[in-house]
Parts: C-alpha cells; sequence; structure tokens
C-alpha cells in the first residue's frame, strides 16, 4: 500500500505551480496594477485622443518622462500635465494646482472628444478609438471665470502668438475647435480670427520663456511693497491652459507643424527645456497605491521579507526531508462482528428508522432461546413462545412472561420504546440462558 497519496513528482509539480503564481503576482505588483493603454484622453491611451505620442516624442528628445499614478508622485519638481477628464470634479483639478503654485509648473489640457474603443475594425489594436462626439469639460470649481466653447465654423487651424506668430498649422477636425476666453488670460496659439486655444494668466506668477513667447517685460520696482510683491509673483508658476487638445493629442500631432509646436509649448511651460515632465493619471482614475513589491524590499520592510524567505526555504527543506520511520496507516474499517454491527446500529440510527428493527429483534430473540433451550423447531410462534413462558414460570413466577414482551416490542413505534423494551426482552433472555 502506497504510504502517501501523492508521489514526489506531484508534489514538486504543485511547489512550482504554486510557485510560478506567487512570481506572476509579484510581477503584476511591480508594474503597477494593471494594463492603463484603455482608450482614455491620457498619457497611457493610444487612440486618437490620447497623449502617449507627446510622451514618446519628449522621451525621444532626452526628457525624462514619468505617469504619475500617486498622490505624491505630483508633488515632485518640475512640470506636471494634466488632462483630466470632462466630468471630473474641477475642486480638485485646482487642489493640485495650487499645491504646486511654489513647487513647479503645470500645464491642463481640456478635453474635447468622446472617444470609444474601436471594437468594429478588425485591424485595430488595442486602446484604438473611435470618435463619437464632443463634450466641453464641466469643470466647476476651477477657473470658473473662463469659458471654453467651440468655434463657429472652419476655423482654419492654429497660429502661434507673439515670438512664434509666424508658425501655422492644420487641425485634424477644423469644424470641431474648442477655444476658451477669460479677462487676463494672454494667447500663445490662437486661430487665425484670435480665439485662444492654448495661454496663460500673465498676473499668475513668472515665468521667462512665456513672457518672452509673448513678448512680454517686466522690469523691477524700487517701492518697497512693489518690491515684496514682485517677490511674491516671481516664486509662482503660472499655469498654461490648453483649451484644444487637438494641439498635443495623439491625432495632432500626426502633423509634423503641430508636433513642432507642441514641443514648443511644452518647453515653454516648463520655464525651457524639461529635465523631466509627469504626467497624471489619478484624475483619469489610473490612481494606484504605492508600488509593494519594491516597498517590501525597503526599510523596515526588509527585515520582515528576508525572514519570511528564510521560513519559506526551511518549509520547503523539511517538507522534502522524511524525520523518522513512516507511519503505517491502518485500516478504514477494522475488522471483527462488533465493527459490523457498530457500524449497520450507527447506519439504521441515522437514518431514524429504528422502529422497523422491532419486530425482527423479537424473532430473533425467540430463535436464539429456542436453540439456548433445545425446543422443538419450526412450531408455530405462538406454541414456542408459550413453551418459553411455561419454562418462565417454572424459574420465576413473578414478572411480564416472555411473550408479553415479545408483543409489547412489536408493536413499539417510538425509539426510545424501542430500545427501552428489547432491553427488557435482552434481560429475561440471559436469565434464561444462565
Amino acid at each position: 500500500m502506497n504510504d502517501s497519496p501523492f508521489g514526489k513528482s506531484t508534489t514538486l509539480g504543485i511547489v512550482l505551480i504554486g510557485a510560478l503564481a506567487f512570481v506572476a503576482v509579484l510581477y503584476w505588483l511591480g508594474t503597477g496594477g494593471g494594463a492603463t493603454n484603455n482608450g482614455g484622453g491620457h498619457v497611457a491611451g493610444r487612440g486618437l485622443n490620447g497623449y502617449a505620442a507627446l510622451a514618446a516624442m519628449l522621451e525621444a528628445d532626452g526628457v525624462t518622462v514619468s505617469r504619475a499614478r500617486g498622490k505624491e508622485a505630483l508633488k515632485q519638481p518640475g512640470l506636471l500635465v494634466l488632462t483630466p477628464p470632462a466630468q471630473v470634479d474641477g475642486k480638485d483639478i485646482a487642489e493640485i494646482v495650487e499645491a504646486r503654485r511654489s513647487i513647479g509648473p503645470t500645464l491642463v489640457v481640456t478635453p474635447k472628444w468622446i472617444a470609444l474603443p474601436d471594437f468594429g475594425n478588425p485591424a485595430a489594436k488595442r486602446g484604438w478609438t473611435r470618435i463619437e462626439g464632443t463634450q466641453p469639460p464641466e469643470w466647476k470649481g476651477y477657473h470658473d471665470d473662463v469659458s471654453v466653447g467651440f468655434v463657429g465654423g472652419a476655423a482654419h487651424g492654429w497660429t502661434g502668438s507673439g515670438a512664434f506668430s509666424a508658425f501655422h498649422g492644420p487641425l485634424p477636425d477644423d469644424r470641431k475647435v474648442q477655444a476658451g476666453d477669460g479677462a487676463g488670460l494672454e494667447a500663445l496659439i490662437e486661430t487665425p480670427d484670435a480665439r485662444v486655444l492654448a495661454g496663460y494668466f500673465t498676473g499668475d506668477g513668472s515665468n521667462p520663456a512665456l513672457e518672452n513667447w509673448i513678448g512680454m517685460q517686466r522690469h523691477a520696482d524700487s517701492d518697497p511693497e512693489e518690491a515684496g510683491a514682485n517677490d511674491s509673483f516671481a516664486t509662482s508658476f503660472p499655469v498654461v491652459l490648453v483649451f484644444e487638445p487637438d494641439l498635443l493629442d495623439n491625432w495632432g500631432l500626426a502633423d509634423k507643424q503641430t508636433a513642432l509646436m507642441a514641443r514648443r509649448l511644452v518647453y515653454a511651460a516648463a520655464g525651457g527645456r524639461p529635465e523631466s515632465v509627469s504626467f497624471d493619471l489619478t484624475l483619469n482614475g489610473l490612481g494606484a497605491s504605492r508600488n509593494l513589491l519594491t516597498l517590501a524590499f525597503e526599510p523596515p520592510f526588509l527585515a520582515a521579507t528576508l525572514c519570511f524567505f528564510m521560513a519559506l526555504f526551511a518549509a520547503g527543506w523539511r517538507s522534502f526531508n522524511r524525520f523518522g520511520p513512516a507511519r503505517v496507516a491502518g485500516r478504514e474499517i477494522p475488522l471483527g462482528k462488533t465493527v459490523l454491527v457498530r457500524n449497520t446500529a450507527g447506519l439504521i440510527r441515522r437514518a431514524g428508522r429504528l422502529r422497523l428493527i422491532a419486530a425482527p429483534y423479537a424473532d430473533a430473540s425467540r430463535e436464539r432461546l429456542v436453540m439456548a433451550l433445545g425446543l422443538p423447531r419450526g412450531r408455530p410462534v405462538a406454541e414456542t413462545e408459550a413453551a418459553i413462558d411455561r419454562l418462565q414460570a417454572r424459574l420465576d413466577e413473578t414478572g411480564l412472561r416472555y411473550s408479553e414482551l415479545a408483543a409489547r416490542l412489536r408493536v413499539a413505534r417510538r425509539s426510545a420504546e424501542v430500545v427501552q423494551r428489547a432491553a427488557a426482552l435482552q434481560r429475561l433472555e440471559k436469565d434464561l440462558t444462565a
């Protein structure tokens, strides 16, 4: 008989499958918890409305590009690009922007397109989208003083302003162009009829690159109060607002002139050629907790991780090494009449049909007495039980006769009555055969 239900090869296979599953979980944790190329209007989107091409262009230019999926990443120095969807709460945008006023520049891109995954196209790759319409942003709580709407009729492409007024280029859909308007809004990119496609508020803070773009020059003031105001102005970073997303998204960057202008705009928003640019994914619902895989190998969790691996190694080592002789397994059902009777009784008790054995028990008791007392066999039941009663009367004149006890047992129905009357019949049987 095999001592173990599993052989060594089977056990080793189970361990290997578990180890591979564990490694897969670690890989999933290390990559951030899932795919982000879901067709959305964010840096991971490779559809028409995504910004993956902008990130790729910056990376090709030697800029370090990061995809921020946590709140802490939004507080890092360097340019932060926000691409919120149309339904996001404007107060969330305002909170991020205000927290970065003294940290670094921010560029906010307003959405426009309603895009859906292009499942109907058999040649479409993962993340590709098709345009189903437009939807301007509804960011109540963030720059409520700025109105965003569509240019009536054909926009005739885009053109730069100020120092870049000589540059111009097309837009993917010239009849669905989004522009912004607000007091103090200075245009960086506009339509030929001076509708602002991208701009910033000059009073928000100082950015020499943007000021050179629009041709604005500032001079220091000798008034102490004015100097203090200038110091506060100089330490704040303005926010660039891009109202027409096709200036930066994948669809728009398919044009070379638009791609070059997008590069100039990003560089100017960063205050010059940036070392790093972060693209936010939290507002697009793709935020993730801190990477648990790297966290496990950092103090103070590194000690616990090492102890875990040592315990895992020790458990695996002991599982493949036997200590002492193998234990011999016993039979599931031991041999013997007692065990057979006990199992049969347990089956009857679990079935709840104890009353069905009352009459057979009385008949079996009578046959045992016939054999033990040497009475004639094959006689009618009444004559045999009468003979037993006469023998009982000679031995003891008190108590119920055998025939009466047997009759009481045969008519018993409840389990307690069957047990009680069968026990009385057994005691009398023992007395007669003693």
